[in-house]
């Protein structure tokens, strides 16, 4: 069957090329319907037949992609073929171009642009022309695959016409063509950054898009996907909003579709007006009143779908406010890019009302599950939001909502009530909140325990952690935990954790929080007498038969790890006590044989999670001496576990026993040296894992950690380890967070094998120039971008810190001097860009000092003439956090010395 297939299809490639120089009805219709079927039998639900075809559509694709490609959109265009198999042809063309994957994308993306230019044509033809099919199916994979390719060729100045031909006869295209056309432009607007269009182009498409969206259009389906393309749209359209005829136009279209007779056109509306909310939020006093009329009225009256997005619009609004007054301070300029212009603070008195309305809205049967989403908990949520943006202003309007609802026999009222409180409890004061909540707190323990309603305890439990995460803890003249309530409060949650599993894990998120409070307490804590009772408790939950529903085996062992690590020192021998029995959990996960495959994965999550709770424990017992040494005679036995642990191939459980072997290594300093000859296999495995690229990450910042417990006892595995760290530097496939703690991992084995280091520095160094002019251009970068950057800035400093105190003292400190000015110019671009975190400024002073401390007057007086490192290290030095104004201050002192020299 199989040489069959692989045989039609190298007769197919031959005769194809044949069939494009001189057509033959016969052939043609002989070799279509060849393809067909085979499309056909990929669909078949006889597995044998399903896997020869995918098998053959594989060869295929491999042998020759551009008659692959093409035969496919020929396939597409048919009017004749059945749907299915034009549908799955165009689904493969999709998935030729584009992958999540980024290292796969960029190949893809590659291998398109090196087709020839004949068969790109032809196939575009075959795709436009489907725009325009009968079958809405085939219409919509030809408007994404025409998509994708725009998304790869317009960028490249390739396909320039494709625009104008979308846009040429739209206005007199029949109804299902223009819907077409208008989804297709949407799907673009989406692929495509919005510099690549010229603003020409941008008016037209807007134009289009929002005639399609007017009530004068009268064909439904053609408005909706107007709408939609709109909403993908709104990022192209800056200079178009900042018009004010353009944007009224725009606006009161939106508005009109916000009110059409469809639920999926008024849906679509509510979304443009949620994405142009984030988009151009200074540009909306005009129109807030009237959108808050007609936001009120779908959230009141209209079908659910909608009336999410209009409680959306108000979260978006929320958030904007909630970064800028972040941003500024609440402190406005005429530098200050946006204005905040308190948007939520005036329409405080209309909009907590109609929110607290959506809380009442509860359905009987809803999923307590984590995922559920109803008009409910989106008014809850936004009303959290609403509270984080006006602080202290919200109590007075939501208290007589909770107090006249708290009590009321429908437990609707009851849940509301207490869902109100829960979700405003971010964002104002403590002080504003501690009287409210120590009032409250006896109804909420009370309610846990004997509220007959499941949703009421569910969102009781959760509020209560919220009152712990919020209130608890601050610095408060009234605290809310006491002698006489701790009692109480432990045996409650502890009681609720024998609850339906939806309770019960919030229960043990109430006494995460409730640890967390007393995280800074050293000698002993309010918690220390019930210790063990809550640990025995918590490993109860994870062995419920029902652990595996509402995440509630996850959040018993991040309880417990959350007590052990804010745990006080008392605790210690009733720690020292878990560790074996963690031990023996792990064990016997490891000894379990002939598993399911649904039995396996739980297998694997539990013995993730049982890493994760050893790291927390090693952590913790290795964190001072006398209960160091007594934990050193598990570490042999751990140590065992966790290479066995490695067997499994499972990405999670490597993460976690990864971090785990970190925290290890770091306990046992140059004793760790033992375990490297076994271990060391495992850590290449990590090492080249580009698939799954956390556990790259991990693995990196673990070598990290042996090279500070073993000094330069890592010498004979560094070969190795740099080999693979270049090579994942070098490779379009890794990942790019993988990048920042590579650079960072230079440093670390710099600093552990000193002058050793010599015989990578010249590989080593050019990276991190490369990647540091690279990293030096942010403007106009997006927020997710600057925050990339810093990460890697960070990265690349720690490098240059730890090579520079690698060679420190050492005859090989002159391969350093001529570094100096590209690693000065690095820092000079770094400070003039005006977007370091702190993170990166401590790095940054760090390595200023490095340079001077190592490289004495060779470094001194570049540094005393670079403007920016005097700047920022004044900048630094008068700066309130003291450990960035101790480490400008050696930074300076550094300098002087180097310069007197």
């Amino acid at each position: 069957m199989k040489t069959c297939f692989l045989c039609l299809f190298f007769l197919y490639n031959i005769s194809f090329c044949i069939i494009l120089l001189a057509p033959s009805n016969v052939c043609r219709s002989k070799m279509a319907m060849e393809v067909t079927q085979v499309l056909l039998n990929a669909q078949s639900i006889d597995g044998t037949v399903r896997k020869h075809a995918e098998e053959s559509l594989k060869q295929f694709q491999e042998q020759n992609l551009p008659i692959f490609l093409l035969s496919l959109s020929a396939e597409l265009a048919n009017e004749e073929k059945p749907v299915d198999s034009r549908k799955l042809a165009g689904l493969i063309i999709k998935n030729a171009l584009d992958a999540k994957e980024q290292h796969r994308k960029f190949e893809l993306i590659q291998s398109w642009l090196q087709l020839d230019g004949g068969f790109k044509s032809q196939m575009k033809n075959y795709l436009i022309q489907t725009l325009t099919s009968p079958v809405a199916d085939a219409r919509s994979t030809a408007s994404q695959v025409v998509a994708k390719i725009a998304g790869i060729e317009l960028p490249q100045k390739q396909w320039p016409e494709l625009i104008g031909l979308l846009l040429s006869n739209i206005h007199q295209l029949p109804p299902h063509s223009k819907q077409a056309t208008l989804e297709t432009l949407g799907y673009l607007c989406e692929e495509v950054s919005h510099d690549v269009v010229d603003q020409e182009h941008v008016n037209k498409i807007l134009t289009a898009v929002v005639q399609g969206m007017s009530s004068s259009e009268n064909n439904v389906e053609v408005r909706l996907a107007a709408s939609r393309a709109l909403y993908n749209a709104i990022g192209f359209a800056q200079a178009n909003f900042s018009n004010d005829m353009e944007r009224d136009y725009i606006m009161r279209v939106i508005c009109e579709a916000t009110l059409s007779p469809e639920v999926k056109i008024r849906q679509a509306a509510f979304e443009c007006l949620v994405s142009i909310s984030s988009s151009y939020y200074e540009k909306l006093s005009a129109y807030i009143p009237d959108i808050f009329n007609i936001t009120a009225k779908a959230v009141r009256e209209d079908e659910e779908v909608v009336a999410l997005q209009a409680i959306e619009f108000w979260s978006s609004i929320c958030d904007e406010e909630i970064d800028i007054l972040e941003d500024y301070g609440g402190e406005f300029s005429g530098d200050s890019d946006i204005p905040c212009f308190y948007f939520i603070k005036q329409a405080l008195p209309a909009l907590v009302p109609m929110l607290l309305e959506t809380l009442l809205k509860q359905e009987e049967d809803q999923d307590l599950d984590e995922g559920a989403w109803n008009i409910a908990m989106a008014g809850g949520t936004c009303l959290g939001l609403v509270a984080r943006t006006v602080g202290d202003d919200i109590v007075p309007l939501i208290m007589p909502f909770i107090e006249g609802n708290l009590s009321k026999p429908d437990w609707r009222q009851r849940e509301a009530a207490t869902y109100a409180f829960g979700s405003i409890l971010e964002g104002p004061s403590p002080e504003k909140l501690v009287e409210t909540v120590n009032a409250g707190l006896h109804y909420m323990l009370n309610a846990l325990t004997n509220d007959p309603n499941s949703h009421v305890k569910d969102t009781t439990a959760w509020t209560l952690g919220r009152i712990f995460e919020f209130v608890h803890g601050s610095a408060v003249d009234t605290p809310i935990i006491t002698p006489a309530n701790c009692q109480q409060i432990i045996t409650v949650l502890l009681q609720s954790m024998k609850d339906a599993p939806n309770v019960a894990e919030k229960a043990c998120g109430a006494l995460y929080f409730l640890a967390q409070g007393y995280e800074d307490v050293v000698s002993s804590s309010p918690l220390t007498p019930f210790f063990q009772e809550v640990v025995q408790s918590l490993l109860a939950v994870t062995h419920r038969e029902d652990s595996g529903e509402s995440r509630l085996r996850i959040a018993a062992y991040e309880t417990l790890n959350e007590i052990v690590r804010c745990s006080a020192e008392e605790t210690t021998p009733m720690v020292l006590q878990l560790a074996p029995v963690i031990m023996n959990e792990l064990h016997h996960t490891l000894e379990a044989q002939k598993l399911s495959s649904d039995q396996r994965e739980k297998q694997n999550e539990l013995q993730g999670l049982l890493c994760g709770c050893l790291q927390v424990i090693i952590q913790k017992l290795t964190s001072s001496e006398p209960t160091k040494y007594v934990f050193m005679q598990y570490v042999d036995q751990i140590m065992g576990l966790f290479l066995r642990v490695f067997v499994n191939r499972n990405a999670t459980v490597h993460e976690e026993a990864m971090l785990a072997i970190g925290a290890l290594a770091y306990a046992s300093g140059p004793d760790f040296a033992k375990y490297m000859p076994e271990f060391y296999k495992y850590l290449e495995m990590g090492l080249q894992n580009f698939d799954e690229y956390q556990v790259c990450a991990v693995t990196v910042g673990v070598v990290g950690d042996i090279c500070r417990a073993l000094e330069d006892k890592i010498l004979p595995y560094c070969d190795g380890i740099m080999t693979h760290l270049l090579k994942n530097l070098s490779s379009n496939q890794m990942h790019r967070s993988v990048k920042p703690p590579t650079f960072s991992c230079f440093g670390d084995i710099a600093l552990a094998i000193g002058q050793n280091f010599e015989k990578y520095f010249i590989y080593a160094m050019p990276m991190l120039q490369t990647a540091a002019e690279l990293c030096n251009h942010t403007s106009g970068a997006d927020d997710e971008l600057i925050e990339y950057t810093n990460l890697l800035r960070n990265g690349i400093l720690e490098a240059y810190s730890g090579i520079f105190q690698g060679f420190k003292n050492s005859p090989k400190v002159q391969l350093l001097v001529s570094y100096v000015p590209s690693i000065l110019q690095f820092l000079d671009v770094m400070y003039m860009e005006k977007d370091m975190d702190e993170v990166v400024m401590k790095t940054a002073i760090g390595v200023i000092g490095d340079l001077a401390d190592t490289l004495g007057n060779h470094a001194g007086s570049l540094i005393q003439h670079s403007l920016s490192c005097k700047d920022l290290l004044d900048e630094c030095i008068s700066s309130e956090d003291p450990l960035l104004k101790e480490s400008a201050e050696w930074a300076k002192l550094a300098i002087t010395r180097a310069i007197s020299v």
